[in-house]
């Protein structure tokens, strides 16, 4: 009878003890909609790369002409970055980024309306200011919903959706442009914006105020120590921490080349290997296929690094380096075979997203959470601003030459010499996190 008695109040305290909390993961939905918005935005941007051999005979440019295109694109994304970056911290990552992709979705579609060089121009200055909110918005989102030592990884993992709008663009454009026209496609691609639109006004909130996080969750995400809270940061104050020269000047100098990818590959492929719309796509496939391991390899690696022991410095800028190594060999990408160059520049271009996703990490390493948005946009104003340069430079040195050699050689050397200055202006990360006190 004890031993039934005993039995019965061991299954009595079962009943009315309460479950422990679960840990959600409902940080891994939100890096989601922030792969698939940064997917959206390279299918927008790839779009006129991949078109561009066709727009060149139907429209009648030549390279000057196109480097100015992409020129016009990559002054409104400057210009873009410093307000968007501002205006995303004051206003909150729902509402700035909402408001980014609306912009940039209309523009996109607008691409089908015009008829002249110009006209594309306008076009891509138009969609360079609503595309300028999504890395700013991206980077703070991450930065409020990731503890340190995950943030490279989940920015590895939404980084790689460049890649894979950069692999879904050859897929799907083509195939549009022969069936129903170039205009089409930009309509299509357009649309997919706004049903992004819908999913993050629905899905998005903060964590601290979201109903589908734990508290567990949240006590993880806010892991790391506590930042003291500010009313205002002095923008123009961040101008005067090394950090941010550091972060401005590996953007300036590294942006540039995944820019340079992005654009001139497709007319790189036609011109050096005769590749037309029909057959250019598996190229670049196998090319932003491999730039997607890099994304999420670059990512994870740091953070394994750290789970490992190694200091947030070691992890981050060992694997920058690894990175830019293996980024030297693209130097002879204009002088092999078909495949050979393809490899090169996959290998480069993987490289470079793993550079990019621990440099993008590293804003929010330094700064507090409400900084981000401001330092990303400076950043990326200033890669933007190198993104001009390159452009015009390639469209002149490709009009004089019709080479790609020396573009490659620049593609190749820039990243050791960024990590360089890096270094030398922040030879340690865990000593350059500033506080709001220090703004």
């Amino acid at each position: 009878m004890e031993e039934k008695q005993s039995k019965r109040d061991e299954n009595s305290i079962k009943i009315i003890q309460p479950e422990k909390t679960k840990i959600s993961a409902y940080r891994w939905t939100i890096c989601s909609l922030l792969f698939f918005a940064t997917t959206i935005n390279y299918i927008d941007r790839q779009i006129l790369g991949i078109l561009a051999p066709v727009l060149q005979k139907d429209i009648g440019w030549n390279a000057i002409d196109y480097g100015l295109i992409v020129t016009a694109f990559q002054a409104a994304y400057a210009l873009g970055l410093l307000f968007f970056g501002r205006f995303i911290d004051k206003t909150g990552t729902k509402i700035g980024y909402t408001v980014s992709i609306t912009l940039w979705s209309l523009a996109a579609m607008g691409h089908a309306l015009v008829r002249s060089v110009f006209g594309f121009g306008v076009a891509r200055f138009a969609l360079g200011l609503g595309e300028s909110g999504n890395f700013p918005a991206a980077i703070k989102a991450t930065a409020e919903w990731f503890p340190k030592k995950e943030r490279a990884f989940a920015t590895g993992l939404f980084n790689s959706g460049a890649n894979i709008g950069a692999v879904v663009a050859p897929i799907v454009v083509p195939w549009i442009t022969l069936t129903w026209g170039w205009r089409e496609a930009f309509i299509f691609t357009g649309l997919l914006g706004f049903i992004w639109i819908v999913l993050w006004l629905w899905l998005y909130e903060i964590p601290e105020k979201h109903k589908k996080v734990s508290s567990k969750e949240l006590e993880y995400i806010q892991s790391d120590p506590i930042e003291k809270v500010s009313e205002k940061i002095p923008w123009m104050k961040l101008f005067k921490y090394k950090q941010t020269w550091a972060f401005v000047i590996g953007k300036f100098l590294t942006d540039p080349i995944w820019w340079f990818y992005l654009y001139w590959l497709p007319t790189f492929l036609n011109s050096r290997y005769h590749l037309d719309l029909a057959n250019i796509g598996l190229p670049l496939i196998v090319i932003y296929t491999m730039t997607s391991i890099g994304s999420i390899g670059g990512g994870w690696l740091s953070g394994a690094f750290m789970k490992r022991g190694w200091s947030l410095n070691k992890a981050r800028k060992v694997v920058m380096l690894i990175s830019a190594i293996l980024i030297v060999p693209i130097v002879f990408a204009s002088v092999v075979s078909e495949w050979w160059a393809v490899l090169l520049i996959g290998l480069a271009a993987a490289a470079h997203q793993s550079w990019s996703a621990n440099l993008f990490t590293t804003s929010s390493d330094m700064f507090p959470k409400k900084a981000v948005g401001s330092v990303v946009g400076l950043g990326g104003m200033a890669g933007a601003i190198g993104g001009m340069l390159i452009a015009t430079a390639a469209g002149i040195i490709l009009q004089l030459t019709g080479s790609y050699f020396a573009l490659f050689i620049i593609c190749g050397s820039v990243y050791l010499i960024a990590l360089a200055i890096f270094q030398i202006m922040v030879p340690d990360l865990d000593k350059s996190i500033i506080s709001f006190d220090e703004i």
